[in-house]
C-alpha cells in the first residue's frame, strides 16, 4: 500500500493493474476549465478527471470560504462512479506543484481510504521520463464507496477562534509570504492572517526545481524549525481555501511527524465574518 507518495517508475509498473486507479486532478483558480481541456487533450494513461470545484469541493455560500468540503454522500458517490473499492490504490496528480492532487489525497484519507498516495513530480515528473500521455477514458463497473469519516483530520473556525495563541494549536499557513503578510491579496476580499498563524509556504516542500517532493529528512528538519517539540497533532494547516494546506499537511506524513489537522474553511471562511480578528504583515501577530 502507498499511502504518501509513488514514483514515475512505480505508476508505470502498474497502469495495467486493475487494482490501482490514477486521477487526473489538473486545475487553475483564475481558468476553471482548464483541467479538463487539458486532460481531454492528453493525460496519463487511464487516468479520470476529478475537478477541484464540482468535484472536490461543495457549494459555497458565502460564509463557508472558496472551496468547502463536499458533502460527504455526494463525494462517496463520485468515487463509487469512478470505481473506487476498499482495495484500490488510488494515485493522483497535477501539474501545479501538487496542489489539487493533495486535495483527493486529503479527502479520501478523510474519509477512511488509506491507499491513496500522490504521484511524486506530478505530469512534469512524467513527461520527464519521456512516458505517454493519451486521451482514452477509464471506464469501471460502478463499486460502492463506503466512507468512515475521522473526525480527528479537521478543525472549524469555531475550534480555531477558541485556541487562537493556545499551546494546543498551531496554525500554519500555507499562502505565499505575501498574501499571508496581506501586501497582495488576489483572491479574497480581506488581506491579512489569522493571529498567531506561522507561514509555510507549501511550495517549500518541493527541490529547488519545483517537481519533486523533499527528502523525508530534509522536510522533517524544515517542519521540526518551526513547530519545535510540540506534538504534531497540535498543528493546524490552512490557507486561502483548504486546499494548498493539504500539501504541508502531506509534507508533514512524509516527514513521520504525524497526526496534524486541516482547518478546510481557512482563510476564505474566517474573513467572511467580521468579528474574527486578523493582522497584516510578516510576523504572526
Amino acid at each position: 500500500m502507498a499511502s504518501t507518495l509513488v514514483s514515475v517508475e512505480e505508476l508505470a509498473r502498474h497502469l495495467d493493474d486493475p487494482r490501482w486507479l490514477v486521477f487526473d486532478c489538473r486545475h487553475d483558480l483564475a481558468n476553471t476549465e482548464y483541467g479538463a481541456q487539458a486532460w481531454a487533450k492528453g493525460h496519463i494513461p487511464g487516468a479520470q478527471f476529478l475537478h477541484c470545484d464540482r468535484d472536490l469541493s461543495g457549494p459555497m455560500n458565502g460564509k463557508n470560504g472558496r472551496h468547502p468540503l463536499p458533502e460527504i454522500e455526494t463525494f462517496a458517490r463520485r468515487m463509487s462512479e469512478c470505481g473506487v473499492t476498499p482495495e484500490t490504490q488510488v494515485v493522483a496528480y497535477d501539474n501545479e506543484a501538487s496542489a489539487f492532487a493533495a486535495r483527493l489525497w486529503w479527502l479520501l484519507k478523510w474519509l477512511g481510504h488509506d491507499k491513496v498516495a500522490l504521484l511524486d513530480g506530478g505530469l512534469a515528473a512524467w513527461r520527464r521520463a519521456k512516458l505517454p500521455l493519451d486521451q482514452t477514458v477509464k471506464k469501471l463497473p460502478p463499486a460502492e464507496f463506503i466512507p468512515h469519516p475521522r473526525a480527528d483530520m479537521l478543525v472549524d473556525a469555531d475550534y480555531v477562534l477558541r485556541h487562537l495563541r493556545s499551546p494546543e494549536m498551531l496554525l500554519l499557513d500555507a499562502r505565499s509570504e505575501d498574501r499571508y503578510a496581506g501586501e497582495n491579496e488576489r483572491l479574497d476580499p480581506v488581506a491579512g492572517h489569522v493571529p498567531g498563524a506561522i507561514n509555510r509556504f507549501y511550495y517549500d516542500c518541493l527541490d529547488d526545481a519545483g517537481i519533486y517532493f523533499k527528502s523525508a529528512d530534509a522536510l522533517r528538519a524544515e517542519f521540526l524549525d518551526l513547530i519545535g517539540a510540540r506534538d504534531p497533532r497540535t498543528v493546524v494547516h490552512m490557507c486561502g481555501s483548504g486546499v494548498t494546506a493539504c500539501v504541508n499537511l502531506l509534507a508533514m506524513e512524509i516527514a513521520g511527524l504525524h497526526g496534524s489537522k486541516l482547518y478546510p474553511g481557512s482563510w476564505s471562511e474566517w474573513c467572511s465574518d467580521p468579528a474574527r480578528p486578523f493582522v497584516t504583515g510578516d510576523q504572526p501577530g
